[in-house]
């Protein structure tokens, strides 16, 4: 089943790329094997979201409890994405997606760093769709740093969302919690949890995915089908 473009579609997706370790595992293979495949199920991901007219589509790529893998793993993870993005710039650009990174960056390579700021300023024209890949990302300490700043009285509580809304999360690898992903963003959003391991995802499934999020009914703690609060995608 191919849905067509926007039918069922979430404005804003975001996914909880879980499993390529475990994807992995059960072939015998080395871990990072698992990571390399899934960095590939993640292109395939964004190109069809893309084609189906997703806005905004949000990625957990690293998170900021990540740092407690092996040092192997972590440097294997990080010099993955930066050999990606060095690979999938150019994509992104013939097909107008805009890519942001969120999460801190201090702690992050100089190198991957810079690679990050040249690709974020190479594609923020933009408009089909806006990738966001979480790296070294918090969802609590994002929040806790917000506090702080309204406490100490260098900023305002913003009255948007810190991103779009979530429409739908979807997390694969049969686990059913968020993992400090999104928390303010998710706030209204539809989850789904696939048991498919993350390399092993396929347009299919989402096909599904959408299908199943299309026939929900968002009441936003109304009494009848609404629209979506302010600031959702």
């Amino acid at each position: 089943m191919n849905l067509p473009a926007n039918a069922g579609v979430p404005g804003h997706l975001a996914v909880i790329m879980d499993g390529n370790g475990r994807w992995a595992a059960k072939r015998g293979r080395p871990r990072w094997m698992g990571h390399a495949r899934g960095a590939q199920t993640a292109r395939e991901v964004v190109a069809y979201c893309a084609r189906l007219g997703v806005q905004h589509l949000t990625l957990y790529a690293f998170s900021s409890d990540n740092w407690k893998r092996p040092r192997e793993e972590v440097g294997f993870l990080l010099d993955l994405f930066a050999s990606h993005l060095d690979r999938q710039l150019t994509e992104l650009c013939a097909n107008g997606i805009r890519l942001s990174i969120i999460g801190r960056r201090d702690r992050l390579p100089a190198t991957l760093v810079a690679k990050m700021e040249d690709a974020e300023a190479r594609t923020a024209q933009g408009t089909r769709m806006h990738l966001r890949v979480a790296i070294d990302y918090s969802s609590k300490a994002a929040l806790q740093q917000a506090f702080a700043r309204v406490n100490a009285g260098d900023g305002e509580w913003p009255a948007e969302p810190l991103l779009p809304n979530v429409d739908l999360l979807l997390r694969t690898g049969g686990e059913r919690r968020l993992s400090d992903f999104l928390l303010w963003e998710c706030a209204y959003a539809e989850l789904a949890f696939h048991e498919a391991l993350f390399p092993d995802l396929t347009t299919a499934h989402l096909d599904a995915v959408f299908a199943d999020f299309a026939g929900r009914d968002r009441r936003f703690g109304g009494l009848d089908s609404a629209p979506a609060p302010v600031g959702s995608a």
